[in-house]
């Protein structure tokens, strides 16, 4: 592992550039609680920026505005929110080195990444577009012969969205995009580790033609109390959620009292199964992947390796040496290729995931400790010989921490795989491509790579089984889950 030391910031921008008030109606301003929300960079621990701190009556204004925006946008002729949508698409692709540096910034995801991530969360919009002017009904007769079934799909109406920290610019747009595209507006709260991206891309947006009121942008330091309040407005019918299985069990709970459909993507458990017919570098490129996008930080991270015994040497050897030799650095530096972890409470949480593992008999091959420098450092580590009960097994690690055990049949290992309570994503490497189906069919997960480390794309369903969450973002499932389908009996 190497360590590249950053004293400064090599940036292209001025920081005080970047909105921090809230955006409601189109305006910028101060919260009601005057109070400011501190935004840190990870890679030093530094205050790089304020933002506004909403209050309960900001967030119901922020309502308020797209609902009175709504029925506008909804009669706005598809072509023109598929104009609007693309242009969206543009400007962040015209603005990519800015955004990827705002984002490394507050985030502190290498540059690479952050560029990456930057082009992913573009595509929603250039897809959405395209989607926006092939919302199509269907028309049949009824078996009876009696009638017409027409059937159409209109927009669901005001959709509240709640995103993460770990994808700050897709995660928004991943929700945005299909939303603006059926016809809905949007009240954004975007998570308060990393808002400056949503401010930025709300400016943008507004640039892009996007009107008054159809995307409103707030943070708050009474995330619960907030989302909450909105929730229970009549005038919200939608939720869309990115986070936590936890938080958003008590979400759904939430939206209960008003019935309000609700999308949820949560968190992961993702088995990475290597049979020992795969192929070697194909499967090692294919963890670098799965386990180090963001540094690990993704819904979608490899979490618990399963390598079968004729292959598992060479693979923890393979494995170890790639992780061991990435360069760990201030995420906007542009050597850096894994970056710090997004606060302290992170670093603790993992640091004891691996104690515990070790405690339970597992061997670290490289990492394994905290780094002892300004700014919330975890070095990519490798763990063989990882016993099922230990915790890192179970629980969502959330880190650049690659715990692999051993596995003898394809049976065994589809009971390991399964035995979660999540299922989202699962990785399967094999070159008997009978087997690699067979298994994929068998995994209880909502998408599988196979032979592939990295699966997601604006034109796939994503999203999970089980307690990994409800509905899919992206694909033309993804503009379904902002609609009503609406059914009119006709004859003539």
């Amino acid at each position: 592992m190497n360590l590249h030391q950053t004293t400064a910031a090599r940036l292209s921008f001025d920081i005080a550039d970047v909105p921090t008030d809230l955006f409601i109606a189109g305006k910028w301003r101060m919260g009601a609680t005057g109070k400011r929300i501190e935004v840190h960079d990870p890679s030093t621990q530094a205050v790089i920026a304020s933002v506004a701190d909403a209050s309960i009556d900001d967030a119901l204004d922020a309502v308020r505005a797209a609902h009175e925006a709504g029925p506008a946008w909804a009669a706005t002729p598809p072509r023109k929110r598929s104009e609007i949508l693309r242009r969206c698409f543009e400007l962040m692709m015209e603005r990519r080195d800015f955004l990827a540096e705002l984002i490394s910034l507050e985030n502190g995801k290498a540059l690479s990444d952050a560029k990456g991530e930057v082009a992913y969360a573009a595509e929603f919009f250039r897809w959405f577009s395209e989607e926006a002017v092939r919302l199509n009904g269907d028309l049949s007769i009824a078996p009876s012969g009696a009638n017409r079934i027409l059937v159409e799909h209109q927009p669901i109406g005001v959709a509240v969205l709640v995103t993460p920290w770990n994808f700050p610019a897709a995660m928004a747009t991943r929700k945005i995009g299909p939303a603006l595209a059926a016809g809905c507006t949007v009240v954004l709260k975007p998570a308060t580790e990393t808002p400056l991206t949503a401010y930025a891309l709300a400016a943008l947006y507004a640039e892009a033609g996007v009107p008054d009121g159809v995307v409103n942008v707030i943070t708050t330091s009474r995330s619960g109390a907030t989302v909450s309040a909105m929730l229970h407005d009549p005038r919200v019918r939608k939720l869309s959620f990115t986070g936590s299985t936890e938080v958003g069990r008590k979400l759904l709970h939430e939206a209960a009292d008003t019935v309000i459909s609700c999308s949820m993507e949560l968190g992961g458990n993702a088995p990475f199964i290597v049979f020992d017919d795969a192929d070697l570098e194909a499967s090692l490129d294919g963890a670098m992947i799965a386990k180090m996008r963001n540094g690990g930080e993704a819904c979608t991270a490899a979490n618990r390796f399963y390598v079968q015994e004729g292959i598992l040497a060479a693979f923890s050897k393979g494995l170890a040496e790639r992780m061991g030799g990435l360069v760990v650095g201030a995420g906007y530096d542009a050597a850096t290729q894994c970056g710090p972890l997004i606060n302290a409470d992170a670093v603790s949480r993992i640091d004891g995931l691996v104690e515990d593992a070790v405690k339970r008999g597992a061997t670290v091959l490289t990492g394994g400790k905290p780094l002892d420098r300004k700014g919330f450092y975890y070095p990519p580590t490798v763990l063989s010989g990882v016993p099922t009960d230990a915790a890192i097994s179970s629980d969502e690690i959330f880190g650049p921490i690659a715990p692999i055990s051993s596995f003898r049949t394809e049976e065994e290992v589809i009971r390991l795989a399964n035995d979660t309570e999540y299922g989202l994503i699962s990785y399967v490497y094999t070159r008997d491509l009978s087997r690699g189906l067979r298994v994929a069919g068998k995994l209880e997960s909502g998408m599988v790579g196979l032979n592939r480390g990295l699966v997601s794309d604006p034109a796939a369903p994503f999203g999970g089984t089980k307690q990994s969450g409800l509905g899919r973002e992206g694909a033309h499932h993804g503009i379904l889950e902002f609609c009503e389908t609406k059914y009119v009996a006709v004859s003539w």
